[in-house]
């Protein structure tokens, strides 16, 4: 082999990894993908310390998949336009995704895995705003949710379920209704 033939693999091979030109660019990428996976893996951490199939690993890379094509997008100078449908495709695709960790039983009220849904697409959407430089948004989003996660459940059981109520006929067109 020629030495111009080594110096044209070289080049197309420093050409092929050309995408991150400075280091700016290159730190940009690094926090942004970090961010994005760090804030999934907390929302996994949750869902996998309640028992939940989907845990750290599906939730970290949910939402550092969400970031990455975010990310290349506008390193390819994608408009906004471009990008709005790059999250709708983001967003129908981890609804898919979603969906699978959806089970319902016989009864119609036994469904399993609607918060651990609502929780990847969630993620997903952590991870496209942290690949969009919106980090601050994406960790209020991720404490919001922790916090729903949470504290929600115990304020549940604090409430008392209330009783149904009883419409009583106490005449014709009296209206009239009785809590039991």
């Amino acid at each position: 082999m020629n030495p111009s033939l080594w110096q044209q693999i070289a080049s197309t091979v420093v050409t092929e990894f050309s995408d991150l030109p400075d280091a700016a660019q290159t730190t940009r990428v690094v926090l942004r993908l970090t961010m994005a996976a760090l804030l999934g893996g907390l929302l996994g951490w949750e869902r996998e310390h309640s028992g939940q199939a989907a845990g750290v690993r599906t939730h970290m890379l949910v939402a550092m998949g969400a970031a990455l094509f975010v990310l290349v997008s506008q390193q390819i100078g994608m408009g906004n336009e471009d990008l709005s449908r790059v999250i709708q495709g983001l967003t129908a695709g981890v609804g898919f995704l979603c969906a699978g960790t959806i089970i319902k039983g016989h009864q119609g009220n036994d469904v399993k895995g609607l918060t651990t849904a609502a929780g990847l697409w969630l993620t997903a959407a952590m991870g496209v705003a942290a690949g969009l430089g919106q980090e601050l948004t994406a960790v209020l989003a991720t404490l919001l949710a922790l916090v729903i996660l949470a504290v929600v459940p115990l304020l549940v059981k604090l409430v008392a379920k209330p009783q149904a109520l009883l419409t009583q006929d106490l005449g014709p067109g009296s209206g009239a209704s009785k809590r039991e």
